[in-house]
């Protein structure tokens, strides 16, 4: 049976092959790598393996490899990769040699869902940090790579239209609603502080929003929930106002640029990545409602004043990396709701 992963997986090594490449025969630490994003670069790591006999390895940090082990088998039994056992804050550094690390661990978003307590949040995010950067300074990577957030700028001025990278804002630390923020905030502090005493390669890349396969439909995600319930015949709800602007990009677009930054990126420099083509949460329920032909209804009305926004300036990473947005929304949502469709086991419980 045909992945229905192929062509995002063909994508991603035909626009970052230079990259990959750049990775053959190295030896990967990753933290993080069983959420969203981590799966997408297994993903990947596997794949090239396979297609470009690239003979790249990784070990996976994880707190629960039972739980991969069930919700992805085939990377759980690939040789290339290595689960360990191990919480981000306390784990005990796997014996061996590391040439690159990928830090991404945080709290999951199913946690945050579930109204975890900031502080464990913000603890997991800036102590896990450090913890990851400790390990880095006595293993010596060539090069290491944060996967950080545009939570860190904290709100965008309404005036705005995109934030760049030097923008000073940051998250209101009166609100505990702030702990991931906060927390992402000062582990670039302690990339940026373990970097220079160390003298380690460290970029960092400030992930916005995004959408594809693997995105959970029943939190908090605007995209994953619109296409729930356009699978399950329901109208497409917006349970706020609709008003908030967003920008997303597609998560197969998303691993060329963080392979990119990973390879390129200039140490101790922070690169925004997401798209910078905005839409309404509502526009965006309306684009989904048209691919199901479902109606569309918003629950709450809008306050009045400037919409929220949250859009990154991309333009440092597209001139210094000659990345792109090349996959347009509706080809995205197409594949997202084909690998939903395919491995249905992934995204609803049996």
């Amino acid at each position: 049976m045909a992945n229905p992963l192929d062509k995002d997986l063909g994508h991603i090594l035909e626009h970052g092959a230079g990259d990959l490449a750049w990775l053959a025969g190295k030896r990967l630490f990753i933290t993080g790598g069983t959420g969203f994003i981590g799966l997408w670069l297994l993903e990947t790591i596997v794949h090239a393996n396979r297609v470009s006999d690239l003979g790249i390895g990784a070990t996976v940090l994880t707190r629960n490899p039972e739980a991969v082990s069930k919700s992805a088998p085939h990377l759980f039994s690939d040789p290339a990769l290595e689960f360990v056992a191990g919480n981000i804050l306390d784990f005990e550094f796997p014996a061996g040699d590391f040439d690159i690390f990928i830090h991404g661990a945080t709290t999951t978003a199913r946690e945050t869902y579930n109204d975890e307590d900031p502080l464990q949040k913000f603890e997991t995010v800036a102590l896990g940090t450090r913890r990851a950067l400790e390990f880095s300074a006595i293993a010596r990577p060539e090069k290491f790579i944060y996967l950080g957030s545009g939570a860190c700028y904290g709100r965008q001025p309404a005036d705005m239209k995109a934030i760049p990278e030097e923008y000073p804002g940051a998250p209101d630390a009166a609100e505990p609603n702030s702990a991931l923020g906060i927390g992402k905030r000062t582990a670039e502090f302690f990339c940026r502080y373990f970097g220079e005493k160390h003298q380690l390669d460290v970029s960092i890349a400030r992930c916005f929003s995004f959408y594809g396969p693997f995105l959970p439909l029943d939190i908090h995600y605007a995209v994953g929930n619109f296409v729930a319930d356009g699978l399950a015949g329901r109208e497409i709800r917006v349970a706020g106002d609709g008003t908030a602007i967003r920008s997303y990009l597609y998560v197969a677009d998303l691993i060329v640029w963080l392979l990119a930054i990973l390879a390129r990126g200039r140490a101790l420099e922070a690169y925004n990545a997401g798209s910078d083509q905005e839409v309404s949460i509502r526009e965006l329920a309306e684009q989904v409602g048209s691919y199901f032909g479902q109606p569309v209804v918003v629950a709450g009305s809008p306050p009045g004043g400037a919409p929220n926004r949250y859009i990154p300036a991309i333009d440092k990473a597209v001139a210094e990396l000659g990345v792109s947005e090349l996959i347009d929304f509706e080809t995205g949502l197409d594949r997202m709701i084909t690998h939903v469709r395919a491995v249905p086991g992934f995204y609803f419980e049996n």
